[in-house]
């Protein structure tokens, strides 16, 4: 039910106007989102790379609905790239950029997001990083897999999201597990029919193990994104089970979420990649966050009605 509800206030354009008007809101943001533009997100990168992790950039933007915000968000990428590799964080990994097809314009143009998406993959791989792209709802799940295939062509380090949550992510994940495919699996934060998603969390984490020895089993690079201590758990003895070194997968988790165990992870030898969002568009990130974790709607409210 609180999920639903934090949901159903993602999409309200009354409480949206609310929180992003509330001074004391900055606070909360600045926990969960890396600044609006690209310094603040090189600064927030420096220093976690500094602690040993690896870092996925997001720039947010998803209610992309012409040609000149698809664009803005591609040179935003772009300058993103030039800045990381000026500051020497892409070698080895530390730092790749994550992409929402939807910001490039695939709502009205799947053709043009798909050459935004390539531009990025070309400039990722000047500077020796990847992309990975990110899954949105049920609907485009289709499309945003054929465009991967397409830039797996000439960018076969390009990297997918599954979403356990949803009934067909079994297949997809047998379809993915090959050698040199990267697969971030995580459980889904969308509000999806019965009929395409399992609707309880028992069946999402039942979904999410199944998944991950799949994944696990086969010749690709697994990357386990999930803050559940017992899915994290599973992973580490799954990782042993099926005789993997810590530099054949990776976990991931939500900047500003559990930093204590991500120290934790790397400090055991794992890659333990940070996902960092930045941008001016960061309250449907937020509230699908809180979504994803409503525990985390507990620092929320505090920090709302904080004097400080």
């Amino acid at each position: 039910m609180l999920r639903t509800v934090i949901l159903a206030a993602a999409r309200s354009p009354r409480v949206a106007r609310l929180v992003e008007s509330a001074p004391i809101s900055r606070d909360v943001v600045k926990r969960f989102v890396a600044g609006t533009g690209t310094h603040e997100a090189l600064e927030v990168t420096e220093k976690l790379a500094g602690q040993g992790l690896a870092i996925t950039l997001d720039h947010l933007g998803e209610d992309t609905l012409n040609e000149h915000q698809a664009t803005a968000t591609k040179e935003a990428y772009l300058e993103l790239l030039k800045a990381l590799d000026q500051a020497g964080l892409t070698s080895n990994g530390r730092a790749e950029v994550s992409l929402k097809l939807s910001a490039l314009g695939q709502a009205f143009d799947e053709a043009k997001a798909e050459s935004n998406a390539r531009e990025i993959c070309a400039a990722a791989g000047d500077v020796g990083t990847t992309v990975t792209l990110d899954m949105e709802d049920h609907t485009t799940t289709d499309s945003t897999l054929d465009i991967l295939a397409r830039l797996r062509r000439y960018y076969p380090a390009t990297g997918a999201v599954l979403q356990a949550y949803l009934r067909r992510t079994e297949a997809d994940c047998r379809e993915l597990a090959t050698a040199g495919s990267r697969v971030r699996l995580c459980k889904g934060a969308y509000k999806e029919p019965e009929h395409v998603a399992f609707q309880s969390n028992l069946d999402v984490d039942k979904s999410y193990v199944r998944c991950m020895n799949i994944l696990m089993a086969g010749e690709g690079y697994p990357m386990l994104a999930t803050h559940d201590p017992r899915l994290i758990a599973i992973g580490e003895d799954r990782a042993r089970w099926f005789d993997r070194e810590p530099g054949r997968f990776e976990f991931q988790m939500l900047y500003g979420v559990r930093p204590d165990e991500q120290h934790r992870l790397a400090h055991e030898g794992y890659t333990m990649r940070v996902y960092v969002p930045y941008g001016t568009q960061w309250y449907e990130y937020l509230m699908r966050r809180l979504a994803e974790r409503p525990a985390n709607l507990s620092f929320f409210a505090r920090s709302l009605i904080s004097k400080k």
